[in-house]
């Protein structure tokens, strides 16, 4: 393939390898404590689900330091010889090039997946604890049983658990370009060759922040504004290593917002077509999974936010406006008991900041800093008004959201559209 970016030892393997029907991708860094468990467990699944397919496991790693490709290679080896009837499962693991980042391992994966030839691949996160033989069958089977081009997760998460798909991305995409895909930044995802090579063909995306941690929102909102066949498959618990929000996503909220803005440029003939959200199918059994508790650190959170609202102030006037900042100022002045971010104006503010975005109201990276700063609010807001309630409940929480940012997406079409300020939605 021209432009490859395979490494020369990866090239001789494929070489090797030839044509196979299957492949699955692993991106890593620094995942010693999790890489060998993960790598077994998708030999298992492929050796259950896929037994007479040819198949290859693809360790993508970013420099680890800590011997994770070592230890990825003998984990897939297991069970490769070639059997009567059976093609067997190859292993690849090598360094990927370009960007630091999950999106420049993913392109590794996609190239080796197209030079094979492979009709169905899948990408699974490296980090997982909870993954079992199962979720091998349940990424890749619709696509090879069921004609679909891509499989987004859906997994069952602690309430605080993936709060910049619950706040922002999920609600956003839905919104935007109406499938509701409940994990559109699941970090694991079936595909179908045809969408790979479509990935593959986007070259300017692989030098842009798409590199690092917007690779997850960029496939997931490519392949539906595109009009490929999209499903979810449920996956049971996912459990990873969890960052704190308050803590440790304010640099990933940037990169995957700074891409769904992107995504907005590039897709605006799409998403303002779209008028309401609808489901889409979903395999697997959804059911109860057991979950790890998380921590979450609220008085750190809110101290955050008062932080921001006393230096941040004039830059969220300039994209939001006084009378949002004003209640701001008000909100961070507030003890714990009376602290709360309604979804109205949260999703007038991630509006607001898409717009700005567009517009170029500002250098965007100090629009998506700032933002994070907001983001740790609304996740303060949120712990407090749900420390109480169970999963189903929550749910209903986020699905409230999620209409929110439906019924005011008026407002965002007439903003986008305009070149003067905007009055506040009335929606």
């Amino acid at each position: 393939m021209k432009d490859g970016v395979l490494r020369e030892e990866a090239q001789e393997r494929v070489r090797e390898i030839g044509h196979a029907d299957i492949v699955v991708g692993i991106p890593s860094y620094n995942n010693a404590g999790t890489i060998g468990h993960v790598v077994e467990t998708v030999r298992m699944g492929l050796a259950r689900y896929y037994p007479l397919a040819k198949s290859v496991i693809v360790n993508a790693d970013g420099a680890s330091t800590d011997g994770t490709p070592d230890l990825a290679a003998p984990a897939a080896a297991g069970g490769t010889a070639d059997a009567p009837g059976r093609p067997g499962i190859r292993a690849i693991s090598t360094p990927y090039q370009g960007i630091p980042g999950k999106g420049s391992a993913v392109r590794t994966i996609l190239e080796l997946a197209c030079d094979v030839g492979a009709s169905a691949c899948a990408v699974v996160d490296a980090d997982l604890r909870s993954i079992t033989p199962e979720w091998v069958g349940l990424l890749i089977g619709p696509v090879t049983d069921s004609g679909f081009d891509y499989v987004a997760p859906l997994y069952r998460r602690h309430k605080y658990d993936g709060t910049i798909t619950n706040s922002v991305i999920y609600p956003l995409t839905r919104a935007l370009y109406g499938k509701c895909v409940r994990q559109p930044i699941g970090g694991d995802f079936g595909f179908s060759g045809r969408l790979a090579r479509f990935y593959l063909s986007k070259r300017d995306v692989w030098e842009s922040s798409v590199a690092r941690f917007g690779i997850d929102v960029w496939v997931t909102t490519t392949a539906i504004a595109e009009g490929f066949r999209v499903c979810q498959s449920f996956l049971g618990s996912k459990i990873h290593d969890f960052k704190d929000p308050g803590v440790h996503l304010a640099t990933m909220l940037y990169q995957v917002v700074g891409a769904a803005f992107d995504l907005m440029e590039t897709y605006a003939g799409v998403w303002k077509r779209a008028c309401r959200s609808e489901s889409v199918q979903t395999f697997g059994v959804v059911r109860e999974t057991p979950i790890e508790p998380v921590a979450v650190n609220v008085p750190g959170m809110m101290e955050r936010f008062r932080l921001g609202a006393q230096e941040l102030a004039d830059l969220w006037e300039t994209i939001l406006g006084r009378e949002i900042v004003s209640f701001l100022k008000k909100l961070a002045s507030l003890g714990e008991k009376d602290f709360f971010l309604p979804d109205d104006l949260w999703t007038e503010i991630i509006y607001r900041s898409a717009v700005s975005a567009h517009r170029k109201v500002i250098n965007k990276e100090h629009l998506l800093k700032s933002l994070a700063t907001l983001y740790i609010g609304r996740t303060a807001s949120f712990v407090i008004e749900t420390r109480r309630d169970d999963a189903a409940a929550v749910e209903e929480k986020i699905e409230r959201l999620c209409l929110a940012f439906e019924e005011k997406k008026p407002f965002l079409v007439k903003s986008w559209e305009q070149d003067k300020e905007v009055s506040p939605c009335t929606t």
